[in-house]
């Protein structure tokens, strides 16, 4: 049986045989001599080398698999949720990781040999580059988190010269002081009505107002008590999750051309943006223009916006910021700067003391100690107020401790400022931070890295490795900060590197830790937080390190 249909296929599969080569088969040329099934075969094969001399040649790539074409986009884009946590498990077992993408590739380091090198020794061939800028334009333009070179230097010219100033320093902390206590207010009444409240949610908007009083000389009030509609700051956090989204979406360029998905979306939210960063703008000038109209000139306020106004209409050496979309872009830098890393710390230090109780009752033991020494200091008798103090009383105490908290004597307080410090560590508000690569170098570790590419350093990923911080790198200990003699413990830069390093590091260091430490010394002394049941505690991929569902705590005082 077997036999006869065997003998009676045969024929049949000889016929389609046949057929297959006479409709495949194509006569040969000078360029092509191989005819048939022949030339499919050839050009298999010269696929099957490429795919393998492309994986011989990464043999010795640390990193996740790359592929020829899409190189690692697929187990990036699997990962994308993740990414920080992704990059852990790569860097712990490689100090330098290269992964490859369809238009480019990604180095990331976190050995601190390597970060001082792309930082510091050789700073001219790592900028922002062209790459970095072209995701980030739409939203930072040419200020100066996103510029290069003489413009970039301008810009920092003017920053720095703001940020030293004395007069500065102390009315931040005035204005610092008023909205911690704006925040206090808001805690108090939700402790007394057994509200939830979102932390994340009441710092982000704590730290707006701050910063457009201090950086741009405006109230906006989105802290006041009724928690008005803030349509910026969820345009901004959009714009913001969306630009950084264009670094592993390869067909971003597409979407905005034809204006669809993320791309449609990222134009509406800057517009709103621009809306409310142009009226800034507008009204800064108006009050300046008044001012000078009265011949008050007191009344001109010295704020970052004011002073980059004046240089501009002076023609000074003011790095081109004449106009309002230079302006716009000063101003949406230091919202960035001033608003979304001093509120993300401040809510990742929330939960961590949530997490550490032993850590939350020690801070609260060096700021009783602390109210205590200050009010004698002072000559001041404290207003008595224990659980069931009324609100009046509760306030007069929160107002008593917040005036005895100024730039010097918060620096008394080591352990607070040891607990902000290793925050940062584990939850460093710019989790990376990428450069571009003008020329071909090779990193102390030996690794190549090549012009046009991009290099990161990733704070989020150095704060967990061992190799850096010991045995116990994951573990959240503010000890560690602490010297012998109790004095606070600094490391090197390039291996805390919350504030980055070399001549871009962090004009805004000390003015973070002071609006920081201001609101912390408060909250912590006055409330207890703990976090609600259930809620999910996890970050969203942006280039700031916020909270994907915010921090939802309940609240209650704390005697």
């Amino acid at each position: 049986m077997n036999e006869t249909i065997l003998i009676s296929v045969t024929p049949r599969l000889s016929q389609v045989w046949s057929t297959m080569v006479q409709a495949h088969a194509t006569p040969a040329t000078p360029f092509f001599p191989l005819t048939g099934l022949h030339k499919y075969i050839a050009i298999f094969l010269v696929i099957l080398s490429w795919i393998l001399v492309h994986q011989w040649s990464l043999r010795k790539q640390k990193g996740p698999r790359s592929w020829p074409v899409i190189g690692a986009t697929v187990e990036q884009l699997r990962n994308y949720h993740r990414m920080h946590d992704w990059l852990v498990e790569y860097l712990s077992k490689h100090r330098t990781v290269t992964v490859d993408m369809p238009y480019t590739s990604y180095t990331y380091i976190a050995d601190p040999v390597n970060v001082e090198h792309v930082l510091k020794t050789n700073f001219t061939n790592y900028p922002k580059g062209d790459v970095y800028r072209s995701y980030m334009d739409v939203l930072l333009g040419d200020g100066i988190f996103n510029a290069d070179g003489e413009l970039w230097r301008k810009q920092r010219k003017t920053a720095s010269f703001e940020f030293a100033s004395k007069n500065l320093r102390d009315f931040s902390a005035i204005v610092f002081r008023e909205y911690s206590q704006k925040l206090s207010g808001i805690l108090s009444q939700a402790s007394k009505a057994g509200k939830v409240v979102d932390m994340q949610e009441l710092y982000m908007r704590m730290t707006l107002d701050s910063i457009c009083k201090v950086g741009f000389g405006v109230e906006i009030g989105t802290l006041s008590p009724d928690l008005p509609e803030n349509s910026f700051a969820q345009a901004f956090d959009a714009a913001n999750i969306i630009v950084t989204l264009r670094f592993i979406d390869p067909l971003w360029r597409l979407k905005r051309f034809f204006h669809v998905g993320s791309e449609a979306l990222l134009e509406q939210s800057i517009k709103l943006v621009d809306e409310f960063t142009y009226s800034v703008i507008r009204r800064r000038k108006a009050e300046i223009v008044e001012a000078r109209a009265s011949s008050k000139q007191e009344k001109i306020k010295h704020d970052i916006l004011s002073r980059f106004i004046e240089l501009g209409e002076a023609g000074e050496d003011s790095g081109g910021l004449g106009d309002d979309k230079s302006l716009r872009d000063v101003v949406l830098n230091f919202v960035i700067a001033g608003r979304d890393t001093t509120a993300t710390t401040l809510s990742w230090f929330t939960y961590m003391a949530m997490s550490h109780t032993d850590v939350a009752e020690k801070l609260r033991g060096e700021l009783c100690a602390f109210e205590a020494e200050r009010a004698r200091e002072e000559g001041v008798t404290l207003v008595p107020c224990g659980p069931d103090a009324d609100e009046k009383s509760f306030a007069a105490r929160v107002a008593q401790f917040a005036s005895l908290l100024n730039y010097d004597s918060l620096g008394k307080l080591v352990y607070l400022h040891a607990c902000v410090t290793e925050t940062l560590r584990l939850y460093p508000a710019v989790p990376q931070d990428p450069k571009g690569i003008l020329e071909d170098d090779v990193l102390p570790d030996g690794t190549k890295v090549r012009g046009g590419g991009m290099v990161t350093y990733v704070p989020y990923s150095m704060g967990r490795m061992e190799y850096n911080w010991g045995a116990d790198a994951a573990r959240f200990r503010p000890e560690r900060w602490i010297n012998e003699d109790g004095a606070f413990r600094n490391a090197s830069p390039f291996k805390f590197t919350a504030f980055q390093a070399g001549p871009r590091i962090c004009l805004g260091k000390d003015s973070a830790y002071l609006q920081m430490k201001m609101a912390l010394a408060i909250l912590c002394r006055f409330y207890r937080f703990q976090l609600l049941e259930g809620h999910p505690v996890e970050y969203r991929m942006m280039t700031i390190l916020s909270m994907a569902h915010g921090l939802k705590v309940r609240v209650s005082r704390a005697f």
